[in-house]
């Protein structure tokens, strides 16, 4: 057991769930929830709190972590934390933890859904009939049984995509650097380098963080080597995929269908590629649902109850260096 932070004054500069606050209050914390900051209140305001709790929204910059003389701790309530400097805040002795396991199962049905509509062009002849055409010949699709799917990261909810598309019939292939060959065996994902991976590949979806080595994964030189008719999947951060690359694959009919949640800019600019008939595309949603939004909340605020008695903050993502 460490020693026990003192978390005294929070505050929620984002939406979240009642529940965060309420647990919050229960522990005997001052909590404070206002959702509307400019960057420059926000540098002002967060000099009183011990505890800032955000989900996306809020740009926790250099800036605001060197302007808060007491903050102990930054939760992102999702999982992740694109949004926070964590560096800074590593270098600021400030912990920041995020909410691991609350939007998996969100986030993996919502990457079915992707799959499952790009089979069967659902999005465009959807389209088409509410525009008043009755055409059937025009969407041809192909069954998910037998397909191949790739799946680029094999933590949580690269897993439990692998074992709903499964049921569907679905060989699930995967690579990750870091889950060994024997775990992905348990739930049934071949594990392999990349480069076995790609050609193999009828659907490939990414489940990664954004990292300097994961930024432009695939792009012009991994499409070309992919089963050509090849669809591209992206629920997890815009960038993975370089989306003027795939925009060309689609074009060339190397790529045949890609359904993307996230984008390199949010709201996203490459009008072009969001426009290309054979992309689904939605808003960020991935973790949008109430029994997510429900479960993040709980999870940030109940790892700060525990931070307050000095136990473990299982969603830490740094180890901040001790204050001076």
């Amino acid at each position: 057991m460490s020693a026990a932070l003192q978390i005294k004054k929070v505050l929620i500069s984002d939406s979240c769930d009642a529940r965060c606050a309420e647990i919050l209050r229960e522990a005997g914390c001052d909590v404070t929830v206002k959702t509307d900051f400019t960057k420059e209140q926000l540098v002002e305001a967060i000099k009183d709190f011990d505890a800032l709790v955000v989900r996306s929204a809020t740009k926790v910059t250099a800036d605001v972590i060197n302007a808060a003389t007491n903050l102990k701790v930054i939760g992102r309530a999702g999982t992740g934390v694109d949004n926070i400097d964590c560096d800074v805040a590593t270098a600021r002795g400030v912990l920041v933890i995020n909410a691991p396991g609350g939007n998996t199962l969100a986030a993996a049905e919502m990457t079915c859904a992707m799959i499952i509509s790009l089979s069967r062009d659902v999005a465009a002849a959807c389209a088409s009939l509410k525009a008043g055409r009755w055409d059937r010949k025009t969407f041809m699709g192909t069954e998910l049984n037998g397909k191949t799917l790739g799946i680029v990261g094999l933590g949580r909810i690269g897993r439990e995509v692998a074992i709903r598309m499964q049921a569907f019939g679905m060989t699930t292939i995967g690579y990750d650097p870091i889950i060994p060959a024997e775990q992905a065996a348990k739930f049934n994902v071949k594990a392999m380098s990349l480069d076995e991976l790609w050609p193999q590949c009828d659907y490939i979806t990414v489940h990664t963080p954004l990292l300097p080595e994961t930024k432009n994964l695939i792009s012009a030189g991994t499409l070309a080597r992919c089963k050509k008719g090849v669809k591209v999947v992206n629920c997890a951060r815009g960038g993975i995929v370089n989306e003027n690359d795939l925009l060309a694959a689609l074009e060339s009919g190397q790529a045949s269908g890609a359904g993307f949640d996230v984008f390199e800019d949010e709201p996203p600019k490459n009008t072009a590629f969001i426009a290309h008939p054979k992309v689904i595309c939605t808003p960020h949603l991935g973790a949008n649902t109430k029994e997510a939004q429900s479960k993040v909340a709980i999870e940030i605020a109940e790892q700060f109850v525990a931070l307050k008695k000095g136990e473990r903050a299982w969603g830490a993502v740094n180890k901040p260096k001790p204050a001076n």
